[in-house]
């Protein structure tokens, strides 16, 4: 996608190819006998954002946990802003420190007001002081649109602020990339909206982004390529205009119809 055609579309044009912020080369990740990744080969520039999509199973949450450990993986490599992912833990812990991630589970302490879940990370791992810990929260909270919730419990949020709540959560670590999985399968159809609304508007900040989701429409609104992964692998992958209007693989086209009703 050249320059032009990105600003068309009301989006920044990735960074130059050398510009890389994860390499994934030869990834392979078995469960067992399951083979979960089949040689998967990802490169993702700064300020990216990539949707993948697929069917249940196809192995695209694995791919994005594996970017920050949460899953091991047996074969190939993945480097995150220059460090190679390994079993080391100081290794792990600093490129967590790159990576913020949003699961369908919001994960937030429930026993911890808003706040509280917003700056526990940040004073224990960037030792922030407090003051400078719940500022940083108070900015990011608004910048979700929620800071009149600072002071409440996950119980007394919906899902939709519970969600909002964990990107500002994953956000005041400062992280220079985004990993959301399936952040809108939890929520009730009339809270979808305000996660995705807060989610286009990180996109717009130029935040790198890799987001597995069904929601095509923001694939189409935000993304710089989809990728579509079935059985393990990535079977296609392109611009958004080219994936829905001129998608090359059979499987693809078939997944489209399903998911797009036509």
């Amino acid at each position: 996608m050249n320059d032009r055609s990105a600003q068309a579309r009301g989006r920044t044009a990735p960074a130059a190819q050398d510009d890389a912020v994860i390499r994934i080369s030869g990834l392979n990740k078995w469960y067992g006998a399951y083979h979960a990744l089949r040689d998967i080969d990802l490169t993702v520039r700064k300020g990216e954002r990539i949707v993948i999509c697929g069917p249940s199973g196809s192995g695209k949450s694995t791919l994005v946990r594996c970017i920050n450990a949460l899953e091991t993986h047996q074969g190939g490599t993945i480097d995150v802003v220059g460090t190679r992912l390994t079993d080391d833990l100081k290794d792990v812990g600093r490129i967590r420190t790159e990576v913020g991630m949003c699961f369908q589970q919001f994960n937030l302490f429930p026993h911890l007001t808003v706040l509280e879940n917003c700056t526990l990370a940040p004073r224990w791992t960037r030792r922030q002081s407090k003051r400078d810990a719940e500022a940083e929260a108070m900015h990011f909270l608004n910048k979700v649109r929620i800071p009149d919730q600072a002071n409440k419990y996950p119980g007394q949020l919906s899902g939709g602020q519970q969600q909002r709540v964990a990107i500002a959560r994953a956000l005041c670590m400062k992280p220079r990339i985004m990993l959301f999985d399936e952040p809108t399968s939890a929520l009730d159809p009339e809270m979808i909206k305000e996660v995705l609304d807060t989610m286009v508007e990180l996109a717009r900040d130029g935040m790198t982004m890799l987001c597995v989701t069904h929601e095509m429409g923001f694939a189409r609104k935000v993304a710089d390529r989809v990728i579509f992964m079935d059985a393990g692998a990535i079977v296609e992958e392109s611009d958004p205009e080219t994936f829905f209007s001129a998608a090359r693989n059979a499987r693809t086209r078939q997944f489209l119809s399903q998911v797009l009703g036509h």
